[in-house]
């Protein structure tokens, strides 16, 4: 069968959640047992997003196969439950990259190279070539920006293009403001993005409306009207208590009906043993039985989006628990004085200590994980979480007064933490880091890493320079520091722990690898160490 298409396009403004719709659409054609894929279109004209700040951009998320994409990408693979790979993700950097290459070479053998048809041949090729070598039954492309946007503006008309070749589906996203003064639904800005999106020559086939509440029937009636769509194919996107609510929003609506039957494919009956499973991990999110409080600390904790596959696998972790995490947001700048005021975690049950670069903030996460140690709160340190969790039992425990990371203080008495040696000849940023999905093996079963994952053999996503320094592996472990885990192949240490207490930390990011369906164990670990803390606090008032 040919693959078919659909392309979700956002108007109006940015924010809206293009990402969490275009994953309940991939998901809700997996329920029905279609294979499907997605593919995201990014305007910026930097090659991915590697070398992106976090506060521009949010997270950069990692795939398997080393790919630095956009934080979307963790968004469709914790709907689809499915590791995805970097030639889904075209950005304007790599289709301009090889414009350019192309006409260097000569291989459009003279000719003036324009936007159309260059460029949009190109983009379209690589859509077909997608296709080509992954056989979906359907392509869900996400176009990143907002209709209107320049940057977007080449790849739309490429996607008008590609609707004459092949069946394709449009979805535009879009904004109904409440204005809450008179009680109404302002359906005029709706009208304007529609209007742009029309002019450039796509009718849309569904209308996705974002509103702060339940989408009236007059409102969609009138935009029903301005589309030319029947008013079954305006759909309600009003705010949920969970995102992971959307696919089953959307049955709710036929909107699954409508879209199979637009697509042309064959009919089928969904799964219902996989809808009902992943209703029973809603069901778990909006009413648990359990709870727990996490301090997640961090150096961008302004942008929480710089964090989302944190905040994710907690949610993941706490449904599956049947347990409400509540989220403590710690900046670790405030707790960098000599004698730092720790009030703020008294009604802390746990704590992360996340990843980031630069000397900024440092000292607070040292300081917060020898609290944590020091006062028996469940602990988990991610990358430089590690690091430092590393760093604070040579300084405080092993008595290494000066111990840091060479990437803080490149003269540390001690280099608890140090650069890769392959690292140290690199003169580019971007794609050069110890980069995505690489396997260690336990060394002891009597860990906390053994009990999270129940495997001698461990897999996990990684990006970073730095690496625990083997000179220092005997003086910290004489201390009582396990290094639970190592990558034998490049006799690296991956995994630590404290000898007392809940205390894990890794090199990796194992919440780039948490889904609904599928939680990190380490991070279901730590959220039933940390809900067993705050059930023993309830006791003892």
């Amino acid at each position: 069968m040919q693959t078919k298409y659909v392309v979700v396009l956002g108007s109006l403004m940015s924010g809206l959640g293009k990402g969490v719709v275009t994953s309940s659409i991939l998901k809700l054609l997996d329920f029905y047992g279609y294979k499907v894929f997605p593919v995201k279109f990014d305007g910026y004209l930097n090659y991915d997003c590697g070398t992106m700040n976090p506060y521009q951009h949010g997270e950069v998320f990692v795939l398997d196969d080393k790919s630095e994409v956009d934080m979307d990408f963790g968004i469709y693979e914790r709907f689809l439950n499915k590791s995805l790979t970097g030639d889904l993700s075209i950005t304007g950097g790599k289709l301009f990259s090889t414009i350019t290459s192309k006409e260097r070479q000569g291989e459009y053998l003279g000719e003036d190279i324009q936007i159309i048809p260059h460029l949009t041949n190109d983009i379209i090729k690589r859509i077909e070539g997608i296709s080509e070598a992954k056989r979906p039954d359907v392509l869900v492309i996400e176009v990143g920006g907002t209709v209107g946007d320049i940057e977007n503006s080449y790849f739309i008309e490429a996607m008008r293009q590609l609707s004459l070749k092949h069946d394709v589906v449009f979805v535009n996203l879009t904004y109904v403001h409440d204005l809450k003064l008179t009680g109404e639904q302002k359906t005029k800005p709706a009208q304007i993005g529609l209007r742009l999106l029309l002019q450039d020559g796509i009718r849309p086939n569904f209308l996705i409306c974002r509103a702060s509440s339940k989408l009236l029937e007059s409102t969609k009636e009138k935009l029903a009207m301005f589309a030319n769509l029947n008013k079954e194919r305006v759909i309600d996107d009003s705010d949920l208590l969970t995102l992971y609510s959307l696919p089953l929003q959307f049955m709710k609506q036929d909107f699954d009906r409508l879209l199979i039957k637009d697509l042309g494919l064959a009919p089928r009956s969904p799964d219902r043993k996989k809808i009902s499973a992943w209703k029973m991990k809603v069901d778990r999110i909006i009413s648990p039985k359990r709870e727990a409080t996490i301090a997640v600390v961090g150096k961008y904790t302004s942008m929480r989006d710089a964090y989302a596959s944190v905040k994710e696998a907690l949610v993941h972790s706490g449904a599956e628990a049947d347990s409400k995490i509540n989220i403590k947001w710690v900046e670790s700048t405030d707790f960098e004085s000599r004698l730092p005021d720790f009030s703020a975690f008294r009604d802390v049950d746990g704590v992360i200590v996340t990843g980031g670069f630069g000397t900024r903030g440092i000292e607070g996460m040292v300081n917060i994980i020898r609290h944590s140690r020091e006062n028996g709160l469940p602990y988990l340190g991610l990358c430089l979480g590690m690091q430092l969790m590393a760093v604070e039992f040579a300084r405080n425990v092993c008595g290494l007064r000066g111990a840091n990371s060479s990437e803080f203080d490149k003269g540390a008495k001690y280099k608890i933490i140090d650069l890769l040696p392959s690292q140290r000849k690199i003169d580019k940023m971007g794609g050069t880091m110890r980069l995505g999905s690489q396997e260690c093996d336990v060394v002891d079963k009597d860990t906390i890493t053994y009990r999270s994952y129940k495997s001698m053999a461990i897999r996990e996503r990684h990006r970073h320079r730095y690496e625990f320094n083997n000179k220092f592996k005997k003086t910290l472990m004489a201390k009582g520091l396990k290094v639970a885990a190592v990558n034998r192949q490049f006799n690296l240490v991956e995994f630590i722990e404290w000898p007392v207490g809940f205390g894990v930390a890794t090199q990796s990011h194992p919440e780039l690898k948490s889904r609904l369906e599928t939680p990190s164990p380490l991070f279901v670990s730590l959220v039933e160490a940390a809900v067993s803390h705050h059930e023993r606090k309830d006791l003892k008032r």
